[in-house]
C-alpha cells in the first residue's frame, strides 16, 4: 500500500516564532530611533521659533526704536506666534537702557531650551537641569 503525502499549506510553528522574533528584533531597534527624530524634530522646530522672534524683534525695533516686551506687540513686524508645542519658558525681558532683550523657549517634545537676545538675535541652546 502507497501512502500518499499530503500536500503542505501554511507555516509551521516554528517559523512563525521566528519572523515574530524578527519583528520584535526590529521594533526594539527603530522604536528609539524614532524618538530620537521626535526630539531632535521638536528642538528643530524651537530653534526655528527662536529664529523668528529675533527677526520680529529687529522689526520691531526699526519701527519703535524700542524693543517688544510681549509677544502680543510683536505681530505688526510680522510675528505670528510659535509653532505648536514651543512656549516661553521665561518671558521676553526688555532693557530700554542697554536697548538689549532676551528670551528662552522650549518645545514640550524637546530637550533643549534656546536663549534668544537682542540686538542681533543671538541664540544660545541649553540643557534644562533635570
Amino acid at each position: 500500500m502507497i501512502l500518499s503525502k499530503r500536500e503542505q499549506k501554511g507555516f509551521t510553528l516554528i517559523e512563525l516564532m521566528i519572523v515574530v522574533a524578527i519583528i520584535g528584533i526590529l521594533a526594539a531597534i527603530a522604536i528609539p530611533q524614532f524618538s530620537n527624530y521626535r526630539k531632535r524634530a521638536a528642538n528643530a522646530a524651537a530653534m526655528s521659533d527662536a529664529k523668528n522672534l529675533a527677526t520680529a524683534q529687529e522689526v520691531y525695533y526699526t519701527d519703535n526704536n524700542t524693543y517688544a516686551s510681549d509677544t502680543a506687540d510683536l505681530e505688526g513686524a510680522g510675528f505670528v506666534g510659535f509653532s505648536k508645542g514651543v512656549r516661553l519658558v521665561e518671558e521676553i525681558t526688555v532693557d530700554d537702557d542697554e536697548d538689549t532683550w532676551s528670551a528662552t523657549l522650549k518645545h514640550d517634545g524637546g530637550t533643549k531650551e534656546y536663549t534668544v537676545s537682542g540686538p542681533g538675535g543671538s541664540i544660545t541652546p541649553d540643557s534644562p537641569a533635570p
